[in-house]
């Protein structure tokens, strides 16, 4: 009984530990959340600007062409870039993202297309690299905090491979894996296409409230810095609502790991409580027994 006792006792020293530590990770993630929620949610004025001005400039535009809304033909190659997180601990933040990856990787390939892989997050390249699937290129580091300047250069990589000719790598299409971040307690894992772009015509009563303008330069050379603009705003809203969704699921998941640890230090207690009142009961036994035969052997 005293064995037990004592392994109950490292059990609940050990738990404790744990603990400590799930609640900072909570109380980490809970501190950052906000921050990341405004940062997400803030990027949406400044994307509907810009979609405001391209179709503004799309509207003075007669003859609307650009490599950007263009249909490619001449390859099959489709990128898809997944964002997962840098750091586990965030319950099926990462595995639900790398699950829809898979799945959309599959059926490009039953539909004939060959996909190129772009990965954002140790946790995407882990998974990849250990089932020995190659990726065109890998950004790390930065998953719950991303910064402007790796938007762009993910943007410059995503337009560099849209634009370049067949023969040289280019692709037809490219889809990002993410997860959107609705509220605190739902985050949804959504596959976008990114390129080619697809400027949709608004309504009439829209159209109406759209003021005249005269550009300069001319409207198509707006047009031409307008897109790889919108494009980068993308991946960078992408990323930013990526992280709100990581730090809330990693603060709902160490919130169940702080409550679970504190459920087996109940029970750990109550069995620890169980094998000491065993071991005192089985004490007295033994004094009452050995007692009893002192007193017959007089």
């Amino acid at each position: 009984m005293a064995g037990s006792q004592r392994v109950y006792k490292q059990k609940i020293r050990a738990t404790k530990t744990l603990e400590k530590v799930f609640r900072a990770m909570e109380l980490i993630a809970s501190s950052r959340i906000g921050k990341a929620r405004d940062k997400a949610q803030g990027q949406d004025p400044y994307t509907r600007a810009l979609i405001r001005s391209i179709a503004t400039v799309a509207s003075s535009v007669t003859d609307l062409q650009h490599p950007l809304i263009t249909h490619r033909t001449d390859t099959n190659r489709v990128a898809i870039l997944v964002v997962t997180s840098d750091r586990g601990m965030a319950g099926a933040y990462s595995s639900s993202v790398l699950r829809e990856a898979e799945s959309r990787i599959q059926s490009l390939k039953e539909e004939g297309k060959e996909p190129v892989l772009y990965v954002y997050g140790r946790r995407g390249e882990s998974f990849f690299k250990f089932r020995k699937v190659h990726m065109e290129r890998v950004w790390t580091g930065s998953s719950d905090n991303p910064s402007p300047e790796v938007a762009h250069e993910i943007a410059e990589e995503m337009l560099h491979r849209f634009l370049a000719d067949a023969e040289d790598g280019g692709v037809a299409e490219i889809h990002v894996v993410f997860t959107r971040f609705i509220n605190m307690v739902k985050q949804t894992v959504q596959v976008r296409r990114m390129l080619p772009l697809e400027v949709v015509e608004g309504s009439d009563e829209e159209t109406q409230e759209l003021p005249l303008y005269e550009f300069e330069p001319s409207a198509e050379e707006v047009f031409d810095a307008l897109l790889p603009m919108y494009v980068s705003q993308r991946i960078q809203a992408v990323l930013l609502m990526a992280a709100a969704s990581e730090l809330a699921a990693r603060q709902q998941a160490m919130h169940s790991a702080t409550e679970n640890a504190r459920d087996l230090i109940e029970d750990y207690t109550r069995l620890a409580n169980n094998a000491r009142q065993a071991e005192i009961t089985t004490e007295i036994t033994e004094l009452i027994s050995g007692a009893d035969a002192l007193e017959n052997a007089s």
